[in-house]
């Protein structure tokens, strides 16, 4: 009598639910494809699946308090929906460790990067009644080896660098031996190049928890890239923590410049966005190809931070108001219509009332598309966190509150200076009423605003749809399409209606 075959296992299924930056989306994707390709059924809704992974941010107070609501939410759930388990993953559990998992007893395991590779084997044992120990927080700086090869031979866990390829013969569902699923539909994706920092600003802890600079091989970003074109999408977002470095670690700093046309080339591919630039970093050879290279967008994305000499040099950065005006002047030569965002921390530590106004000068003379004002808050572990000269709380504030209400004045005017421009719109979204809401090359994405454009017969999410500015609304835009607009400029990305999911 033959041997009558094993069980097959049960299914599982799990909701990952993303916190914070497009890194922390590409991180959450990788983990969908190594569940995926391992027999885990992808819910949509937390309520509906058995195991909650949270992939949680821990870059500033109000990130961290939205991680810990969204893992108390979800542990909620346990006895009134299917949920049996709650796992936190991500930059706060990497972080914090062990001290997280003490201090919320709700979450059923705290779980490394270090447990990225083995996730489905993590989660089977945890439903099974597993609690895995914690980590102990470290400082991932110190776990790579320094030079290029060694890096590259680092078995140490690097989020979205797929250490562990999967077997030949085995695939995700959704597509070839890339170890990414894609959790929402929409045009545009973002596309990693590279983890960690090997920059040491005062106030920010994200080197100590996402580790050194590690560039992913230009091979691997370009298949990646090609795999998402066949997902319909037609925007890569090229996301990284700094990347003006990209290919520093493989022995070749001009590695953005060679790698942003290729993907240009790509089938499918009809925009590719950089993210991130570090201003010290921002060589004229690779201003020359963001805005010179048909397909990339005419966007800059330059984290200035401060402009008065003395504050940046207490945040260890460099330049001041004019190199950073004439930084801006050098990407106008070149793309005068070229949109240009950046973010900025007010009330440093030592910040006096000369520094304010002096960033106040480089912001009128910037004509920034989108600047995002940020009040600085001392994180622990870094150096800020010990200088002299902090300022109260309710001075921050005030400084805060300043600088945005000039901000929105400046940002409202640039947009208003694009009344009239010839654009570009990527569609995202055709409302029930047929107009559509989608970007232009000067906006990026859900922080920069939108442009809205009246009904365009037959366009489709995923579009490419010519379009003039006619007005303005903060920093968002209106406007109407031009003659022969309704022709597809690529396949379509999905349904009407289909707005990128975070997962």
């Amino acid at each position: 009598m033959p041997a009558s075959s094993p069980p097959a296992p049960q299914r599982r299924s799990v909701a990952l639910v993303t916190l914070g930056c497009a890194r922390n989306e590409v991180d959450s994707e990788e983990l969908a494809g190594r569940l995926d390709a391992d027999g885990w059924d992808l819910a949509d809704d937390a309520e509906d699946a058995d195991v909650v992974v949270v992939n949680t941010c821990g870059f500033i107070d109000a990130a961290k308090k939205d991680s810990v609501d969204t893992l108390l939410e979800a542990a909620d759930l346990k006895g009134a929906a299917r949920p049996q388990a709650v796992v936190a993953v991500g930059c706060m559990a990497e972080r914090y460790g062990d001290q997280l998992a003490t201090a919320l007893p709700e979450a059923d395991a705290v779980l490394s990067f270090d447990d990225y590779a083995d996730i489905s084997a993590r989660l089977r044992g945890i439903l099974a009644g597993e609690r895995p120990a914690a980590h102990v927080p470290s400082d991932r700086r110190r776990l790579l080896p320094l030079t290029p090869v060694q890096r590259q031979a680092s078995r140490v866990a690097v989020p979205g660098h797929g250490a562990d390829p999967l077997p030949e013969g085995v695939a995700p569902a959704s597509g070839p031996r890339v170890l990414r699923r894609r959790l929402g539909g929409g045009p545009v994706a973002p596309l990693k190049l590279a983890s960690g920092c090997d920059r040491r600003c005062s106030f920010c802890a994200i080197p100590a928890f996402r580790g050194a600079f590690v560039s992913r091989p230009p091979q691997d970003v370009l298949a990646e890239a090609a795999w998402l074109a066949g997902q319909g999408v037609r925007e890569l977002v090229l996301v990284s923590e700094n990347s003006t470095s990209y290919g520093k670690d493989l022995g070749d700093l001009a590695l953005l410049e060679a790698l942003l046309p290729q993907l240009t080339a790509l089938d499918g591919v009809e925009r590719v966005r950089v993210s991130y630039l570090q201003p010290a970093e921002v060589r004229p050879g690779l201003v020359d190809v963001l805005t010179g290279t048909p397909g990339v967008a005419q966007y800059a994305d330059l984290s200035f931070q401060h402009s008065a000499p003395a504050v940046l040099r207490r945040m260890r950065r460099f330049g001041d108001t004019d190199r950073f005006l004439e930084l801006l002047a050098r990407f106008r030569e070149r793309s005068p219509r070229i949109g240009a965002r950046s973010n900025v921390i007010v009330g440093f530590p030592g910040e006096t009332g000369a520094d304010l106004d002096e960033l106040e000068r480089f912001l009128v003379g910037a004509r920034l598309d989108v600047v995002g004002v940020f009040g600085y808050s001392a994180e622990e572990g870094t150096e800020a966190a010990g200088l002299d000269g902090a300022l109260p709380e309710h001075e921050v504030r005030a400084r805060v509150e300043r600088v945005t209400a000039l901000v929105d004045e400046l940002t409202a005017q640039r947009a208003e200076e694009r009344v009239g421009e010839r654009v570009e719109v990527l569609v995202e979204e055709v409302h029930a009423d047929g107009t559509l809401e989608g970007r232009a090359e000067h906006q990026g994405p859900e922080v920069d605003g939108t442009t809205v454009l009246a009904p365009v017969p037959g366009a489709r999410v995923g579009d490419l749809v010519p379009a003039v500015v006619t007005g303005s609304s903060g920093v968002d835009l209106q406007a109407r399409a031009v003659a022969g607009a309704g022709a597809p400029a690529g396949a379509s990305a999905g349904a009407a209606g289909g707005r990128p999911s975070r997962g």
